[in-house]
């Protein structure tokens, strides 16, 4: 038949579902009410996922009662809070923690040159210093574990500034 040019009858057992949409495409198709995140797509003010293939689930969802009732609720608080995939709730993390480690260090390496013991990091009013006053200050540990942890770091990285200053 293919020869020919005559194309057989297409099967019924086909799906009508679009194959080779993304949840971007659906986000420019609808608008502020959805929202793209990892490859999923949440519905902005109720912050669940729906499924980006079948656009009928999608109007179905904005046509539900509860999300009516939500997004007249999202739209009272003017608060736009984004529901976020795992992944990028732990690279937010991963970057507070190195930002958080390097101020640790900093610390240990200015007590270090300043000869500052690290029990005075334990008084209380160094304490309230840091928290209020330095970004990350509350997360510098005390004297124990600086020394435990972070000494032999700054100990090491001091020992290369005496080498490079007696040459």
């Amino acid at each position: 038949m293919e020869r020919f040019g005559v194309k057989s009858a297409p099967s019924r057992n086909r799906s009508k579902t679009a194959l080779y949409v993304t949840p971007q495409d659906r986000v420019s198709e609808f608008g502020s009410e959805l929202h793209e995140d990892g490859g999923k797509l949440f519905c902005t003010s109720c912050n669940v996922v729906l499924n980006h293939v079948r656009k009928s689930a999608i109007n179905d969802h904005l046509k539900s009662k509860t999300h009516t009732k939500r997004k007249a609720e999202f739209e009272e608080q003017n608060i736009r809070k984004k529901q976020r995939t795992l992944t990028a709730s732990l690279q937010c993390n991963s970057t507070a923690q190195t930002e958080k480690s390097s101020v640790i260090q900093d610390f240990v390496k200015m007590c270090l040159e300043a000869n500052i013991p690290l029990e005075k990091a334990d008084h209380p009013s160094v304490r309230a210093f840091l928290s209020r006053y330095v970004k990350n200050g509350s997360s510098i540990p005390k004297s124990e574990q600086l020394r435990k942890a972070y000494l032999p770091d700054g100990h090491d990285n001091e020992n290369q500034l005496i080498n490079t200053e007696d040459r």
